[in-house]
């Protein structure tokens, strides 16, 4: 039981970690980019949605590769 516990507590540290990083990834990337990119992807602009999709998959696999 002790090993169950030990393994769930580091899941969600790496969640924790993985959804902070997913934050960083997307402020970073709405800096780089000209305009504001929330308002972009409210407003309907689906080069802006896919491109921040992108950003997300990516920073995931970077976070994926790190954990093993």
């Amino acid at each position: 039981m002790s090993n169950f516990l030990g393994e769930f507590i580091s899941s969600v540290v790496f969640a924790v970690i993985g959804f902070a990083l997913g934050i960083v990834g997307y402020k970073l990337f709405d800096w780089a980019t000209p305009g504001d990119l929330g308002k972009e992807i409210s407003d309907g602009n689906i080069a802006a949605g896919v491109a921040l999709a992108g950003v997300f998959v990516a920073v995931a696999l970077i976070v994926a590769a790190a954990i093993r």
